[in-house]
């Protein structure tokens, strides 16, 4: 049994409580390795820089 294995059947014995716990960790370890691409970093300040001067729209369903 590989180490995935082991870790997948450790898993399933946790308690749906624990095994969120457990996927709120893990998301925030992989963002944390996560790296913003340069051009990714750009739309996210034009976007900040349109909503600062008024150019955005609200949608409601």
């Amino acid at each position: 049994m590989s180490k995935l294995e082991q870790v997948e059947d450790q898993v399933k014995r946790l308690s749906v409580a624990e095994q969120e716990a457990l996927r709120d960790w893990l998301e925030n370890l992989l963002e944390d390795r996560m790296e913003l691409k340069d051009e990714f970093k750009a739309e996210i300040e034009a976007g900040t820089k349109d909503i600062a001067e008024g150019r955005y729209r609200i949608h409601r369903p």
